[in-house]
């Protein structure tokens, strides 16, 4: 597999991503003493699919869009109480104002889902539906499972070409990685460990991106403590909506 061009500092980002792995003890410990007081949530009650109205109607069959959003437990709805306020709905209904036509979506989001998983047990087992636009939310478990920069330019590269193989006429994004800082539940020493690392994931996911045909799009910064649900991880309702409204910005309709 070719390697992404360089970008940015990539020198300074990889040896400080490399430095980091010196810690990985302290962050064993640290990550254990997290998730011992952290709740654990179920995905949201509801069904995983759906269809959002413009303002003034659903719009014809042949401007209608059909999206897919494909990731870890952000795109399960995991942290709130109804499947209809997360994030494959919140984009869908975005699009649908945006550009004046009906939206169908579909929500594949799994629990601690990295991007190896979705690329060796999803994609294959989606069913193959002409979607217009596929969003990826996934990265971050990558992250906090302390995966290498190799493994995750393997595993993120092939769940591009795999999505490429399956849906050739879709249109990918991805969300990029929210930045440590910005997670309100991840304690200073957790932070710190993962900031380097989070610097080097997104560099490498945005050269794939680039060189595969895929659109990044910028995490939000600086979110309020309301942006996120009681376990200080995922997004609220609120967090939700405000994602779907970012990234709808970015995902053309032509």
């Amino acid at each position: 597999m070719r390697r992404p061009k360089a970008e940015g500092r990539p020198a300074v980002s990889r040896l400080a991503f490399h430095l980091s792995t010196l810690a990985l003890p302290l962050y064993a410990v640290a990550g254990l003493r997290l998730r011992a007081r952290t709740h654990r949530f179920p995905p949201a009650d509801g069904p995983v699919f759906g269809h959002a109205l413009s303002a003034d109607g659903e719009g014809d069959g042949k401007n209608r869009l059909r999206l897919l959003v494909l990731g870890d437990s952000s795109a399960a709805a995991v942290g709130i109480a109804r499947q209809e306020d997360g994030l494959a709905p919140c984009v869908a209904a975005q699009l649908a104002r945006r550009h004046r036509c009906g939206v169908d979506w579909r929500a594949a989001g799994f629990n601690s889902a990295t991007t190896g998983m979705l690329r060796d047990h999803v994609v294959h087992n989606l069913e193959p539906a002409p979607y217009s636009h596929i969003l990826i939310s996934a990265g971050f478990n990558d992250l906090k499972n302390f995966h290498s920069g190799r493994r995750f330019r393997r595993e993120f590269g092939g769940l591009i070409y795999a999505l490429k193989a399956r849906f050739p006429e879709s249109r990918i994004y991805w969300s990029q990685v929210l930045a440590p800082d910005d997670v309100p539940a991840l304690t200073p020493l957790v932070r710190t460990i993962l900031r380097p690392r989070a610097v080097e994931i997104v560099r490498l996911g945005r050269c794939l991106c680039r060189e595969r045909g895929v659109t990044a799009i910028p995490a939000t910064k600086g979110l309020p403590r309301r942006a996120f649900c009681a376990d200080g991880i995922h997004p609220s309702e609120e967090g939700f909506a405000g994602w779907a409204e970012h990234v709808a910005e970015h995902m053309n309709a032509d």
